[in-house]
C-alpha cells in the first residue's frame, strides 16, 4: 500500500481522521482494519478505520483498501478512479 498508493494513504487520513492531513503511510493492520499514521499541524497523529466486516484472508485485504478509498472519496466529494 505504502509503496504503491501512497496518495491513496493521505485521502485515507483526510477522509477519516482530519482534511489538514499531509502525509500518511498505513502502519499496520488486522482482521478488524487498518492503521495510518499522518501528520497533521506539525504532529504525528494515527488513525484506525475498521472494514466494512472482519476479515480472515489475505485476498480479502485488498478489497476492503479499495471499499475504504471509494468511502474516503464520497466523504471529500472526489470521483474514484476505476479498479
Amino acid at each position: 500500500m505504502n509503496d504503491d498508493h501512497p496518495a491513496d494513504s493521505l485521502l485515507i487520513a483526510r477522509a477519516f481522521a482530519t482534511s489538514d492531513a499531509t502525509a500518511s503511510v498505513m502502519t499496520s493492520l488486522d482482521e478488524h482494519g487498518g492503521t495510518w499514521a499522518y501528520t497533521a499541524d506539525g504532529a504525528d497523529h494515527s488513525v484506525t478505520v475498521p472494514w466494512s466486516k472482519e476479515i480472515s484472508e489475505r485476498a480479502e485485504i485488498r478489497r476492503e483498501i479499495v471499499e475504504l478509498y471509494d468511502a474516503a472519496c464520497g466523504k471529500l466529494g472526489l470521483t474514484p478512479r476505476d479498479h
